[in-house]
């Protein structure tokens, strides 16, 4: 019986290379053919003085050169005799469920890593192992729709049991468990004080605003918050029109990033230990920690320092903690209380005490860049060379950004996603280039939801008890942009009113454009793609790229690597759409074939060699 199916395999695959051999064969002759004769004979596109047009002959040469690249990727994939069944990798083991690489502190503590850092990002310690693809636990499922998900989510798909979810105190207090199988979240109670809203309402009256509303008007439009819970201070500033983005330390269960994204909140891994956080100088308008664990203390102020460097000009440094003494002001705190320190140091770098009331304080950064070098005692400048390595460089106790075009103070910048003229001159953009790609990108983003609406609806099986509406409408809400350039995606989907906060990475290498998606109020990284992404596995609905296939293949990068990562964390049942050239699409389809994403190659037919890729992860359990 083997050696019946051996033979038929035989033939099948021998008549499929003679046949491609053929194919490519013809492509070459019509090639030749469409060189040599006129491509037209109507009078418009013929003139018998000058022959065919140039562009017809340019534009059909090009595109049956394009499918004789298709048909050589054909044969050479049929001529390795593989077939794609064999060349899927296999499901890791279930002790792999939640991995996330670069932080293994067992490993950085063999290193000689100590004083914390054994808990850093440490990519350069990863060792090689078995490609496989990291599998869902048992108990997980699709997460509710937005914005139900935001405040219930399964309890299976985040790696808490239920003895610790009774017995860790405060959570229960911001938390309840439905059924067996849920956690639900009480926006109206899941900080201190009365609630999150009347918190919310305190902080904005502490720094002069009438209620928390205005906080866009009053130029709050991006939050780093640090240490996020669960994620209630986040979901509340996201109905507030605030883009709030939470970075918290790796944990082994129970991850406040993990559960935030979970809930469809901004967040990635970060931390404050040895290490800048991924964002250039000037980059948020406010920095809140809630009983973050951070010793602000620590390592002679430099902490506050990293704080100082991502604060734009203007910006807030929101901090509550049970330490802070309620009653009196902290200027009247005697020596050896523990803020007094900060207290001091804060005073160094230019920072202003607006209020204190009960276990909160805020500072506020200075709008006047020469504040710091007029301090006799303050902290010294950086050096100019230091404001192009954002990426993981090493803390640094100087002062960043003081020298940018980009110091605007807060309260000047225009309001809403818009940028004038004079604030893109900033980033070197011109206006033109700018909202040309704006408009490209709205109508990229019709075309993409156009392909996407019957992908869905025909391919996807619907659940019991789910109508239909239309993508992405509650169906799609966590989104990274793995090559966000401009952060036009972005702004199309805000544009196109869709339920959906973007991830926007810029890679390392390509043109740093990281501080212009800031600006316009967006969640953006800075990112390079031959290293894991700091996130949890099953964490975005959509990865989308635009020409970073491209852009890596000048890179030592092993593209397999990137697919995996990519499978890592997109969640079972999740889109992938890729858009580059057709030589890159096509290896990616190869590539695509082996992490066993179901996959379509279309052609936008608008005269280039641009192709897309329109994948969809399978929900594997086994």
């Amino acid at each position: 019986m083997r050696s019946s199916w051996s033979k038929k395999l035989s033939l099948l695959f021998g008549y499929k290379i003679r046949r491609n051999w053929f194919l490519l064969c013809l492509v070459s002759v019509l090639v030749l053919v469409t060189l040599l004769r006129p491509l037209s004979t109507s009078p418009r596109d013929f003139d018998p003085l000058a022959g065919p047009r140039l562009h017809d002959v340019v534009v059909n040469y090009r595109k049956l050169k394009e499918q004789a690249v298709v048909d050589y990727f054909d044969l050479r994939y049929l001529h390795s005799g593989s077939n794609p069944r064999q060349k899927e990798l296999p499901l890791c083991g279930r002790e792999r469920e939640n991995y996330v690489p670069c932080y293994n502190a067992s490993a950085n503590l063999l290193a000689g890593l100590k004083d914390g850092e054994e808990f850093d990002r440490r990519c350069e310690l990863l060792r090689d192992e078995e490609r496989c693809l990291v599998r869902p636990p048992k108990e997980y499922k699709i997460p509710l729709r937005w914005p139900a998900g935001r405040d219930v989510i399964w309890s299976g798909n985040v790696k808490i049991t239920k003895d610790q979810f009774l017995s860790s105190g405060s959570m229960t207090k911001r938390m309840m468990l439905l059924e067996e199988n849920q956690i639900a979240f009480h926006n109206d109670d899941g900080l201190i004080f009365d609630g999150v809203k009347d918190y919310s309402r305190q902080l904005a009256e502490m720094i002069g605003l009438g209620s928390d509303s205005d906080f866009p008007r009053a130029g709050v439009q991006t939050v780093l918050d640090i240490g996020c819970g669960f994620g209630s201070f986040g979901a509340h500033l996201v109905s507030l029109k605030v883009m709030p983005v939470c970075i918290a330390a790796y944990e082994l269960t129970g991850g406040q990033a993990q559960l935030a994204l979970e809930r469809g909140l901004p967040a990635m891994i970060g931390n404050f230990i040895s290490r800048q956080l991924p964002y250039p100088s000037l980059s948020f308008d406010m920095v809140h920690c809630a009983q973050c664990g951070i010793d602000w203390d620590g390592k002679d102020g430099m902490f506050i320092i990293e704080v100082d460097r991502v604060l734009k000009p203007g910006g807030y440094f929101v901090l509550t903690s049970p330490m802070i003494k309620p009653e009196g002001s902290l200027l009247a705190t005697k020596k050896g209380n523990m803020l007094t320190p900060i207290e001091d140091f804060t005073q160094k770098i230019c920072w202003s005490l607006l209020d204190q009331q009960d276990e909160t304080l805020i500072w506020q950064k200075t709008a006047d860049a020469q504040c710091y070098a007029a301090r006799k005692k303050g902290v010294p400048l950086c050096p100019d060379a230091h404001e192009n390595q954002p990426y993981y460089f090493p803390l640094a106790k100087c002062i960043a950004g003081s020298n940018s075009k980009r110091w605007i103070p807060i309260h000047n910048r225009s309001n809403g996603v818009r940028l004038t003229s004079e604030e893109l001159e900033v980033h070197g953009v011109q206006s033109e280039d700018f909202y040309e790609d704006s408009e490209n990108w709205k109508s990229a983003l019709r075309n993409y939801w156009s392909l996407l609406t019957p992908l869905i609806f025909s391919d996807h099986p619907k659940r019991p008890g789910d109508e239909d509406p239309l993508p992405p409408y509650n169906m799609v809400r966590n989104v990274m942009d793995m090559n966000a350039h401009y952060g036009g995606f972005n702004a199309a989907l805000l544009e196109g009113k869709k339920s959906a906060w973007v991830m926007n990475v810029v890679p390392v290498g390509a043109r740093k454009t990281l501080a212009l998606i800031l600006d316009q109020g967006f969640a953006g990284v800075l990112h390079d793609w031959c290293e894991p992404f700091p996130t949890y596995p099953r964490t975005y609905d959509m990865l989308h790229a635009n020409g970073l296939l491209s852009h890596l293949s000048s890179q030592k990068c092993r593209m397999m690597d990137l697919f995996l990562e990519m499978d890592r964390i997109l969640r079972p049942e999740g889109w992938v759409v890729l858009s580059d050239n057709v030589g890159a699409i096509e290896m990616a389809r190869t590539h695509a074939s082996q992490v066993r994403w179901e996959a379509r190659v279309i052609d936008p037919q608008n005269g280039s060699d641009q192709r897309l890729l329109v994948c969809q992860k399978p929900f594997l359990r086994k």
